[in-house]
């Protein structure tokens, strides 16, 4: 039986679960569509781990919920990207994924701030303007 890896991939509000296995083509699925229904921006973002290991040759599914879709297009390619290492065992590929985006191994913490109570609803911290008269 071939090895397959489980990794998660997360990006604001985005949780990416990926599953990589060994094949003998390159197969991606995202939420049960695969990636050649999405939009070109969606293929680049999610294909970068890829193309810069240079392997080819694996099934990837993907089950990715929450935020927009550029967010879960970098959980995806963060998923993908600690998948390739768990799978090669390659210690040169996570310094290349980190000399070329640190993001795609590292969660980047950066999220939306939640409402604070009693403000306006326009935002976190906007407040009603004051009126000098």
């Amino acid at each position: 039986m071939s090895e397959t890896v489980l990794e998660t991939g997360k990006r604001k509000s985005a949780r990416a679960r990926v599953r990589l296995k060994k094949s003998d083509s390159l197969k991606i699925v995202v939420n049960k569509r695969p990636l050649e229904e999405f939009d070109e921006l969606f293929k680049l973002k999610v294909m970068e781990p890829l193309e810069i290991s240079g392997i080819k040759n694996l099934d990837i599914k993907v089950n990715v919920k929450g935020g927009g879709l550029v967010g879960q297009a970098e959980a995806i390619a963060q998923g993908i990207a600690k998948g390739l290492i768990k799978l090669t065992k390659n210690l040169k590929l996570r310094n290349l994924f980190i000399e070329y985006d640190r993001h795609l191994l590292v969660r980047d913490p950066r999220v939306n701030e939640p409402h604070k109570p009693s403000r306006s609803k326009k935002g976190a911290r906007r407040r009603k303007q004051l009126s000098k008269r």
